[in-house]
């Protein structure tokens, strides 16, 4: 129960990112880019940052939740690169390395998030592992591509 309510989580923050990060970027005139430096950081720490600490913390739980094997050295090493990927989104925002740099974050956050997206639908068909968090994230791939679409194709414009 504790995982499905990190779960909720991590949608609720990366819609309160998406809610926040469109009113920023549209105050007055249209500005992607403050709008990016808003949404980068929230978004990849509420996915990376609490999937990470799920993984060290509560990796047992998490790994019966999505009907994997537990206590392997893999998903520890997982959940250290998740939160190497939340940790340099923070660092590159406080840092104010700017926009090329919160963007190379979040292409390899998406990267591999859609890499995960592949795998988990994969187990679900493969395995016919029907867990939720197998069929939702391919799903909830194509709504964070589609939630970052507008502002990175204004920005490239």
């Amino acid at each position: 129960m504790f995982i499905q309510i990190l779960d909720v989580l991590r949608i609720v923050l990366v819609g309160i990112a998406f809610y926040f990060g469109y009113s920023i970027g549209f105050n007055g005139t249209y500005n992607p880019a403050a709008q990016l430096h808003f949404m980068i950081p929230v978004v990849v720490v509420a996915i990376a940052g609490i999937s990470g600490v799920e993984g060290l913390l509560f990796g047992r739980q998490a790994a019966l939740e999505k009907g994997y094997e537990t206590g392997s050295n893999y998903q520890k090493q997982s959940a250290f690169a998740l939160l190497s990927y939340a940790f340099g989104a923070l660092w590159v925002y406080f840092a104010g390395w700017g926009t090329e740099a919160e963007l190379t974050v979040l292409f390899v956050f998406l990267f591999f998030f859609a890499l995960s997206a592949v795998n988990h639908g994969l187990e679900a068909v493969r395995h016919k592992n029907y867990k939720w968090q197998n069929i939702n994230r391919p799903f909830l791939l194509v709504l964070l591509l589609a939630g970052f679409a507008y502002p990175l194709f204004m920005l490239f414009q």
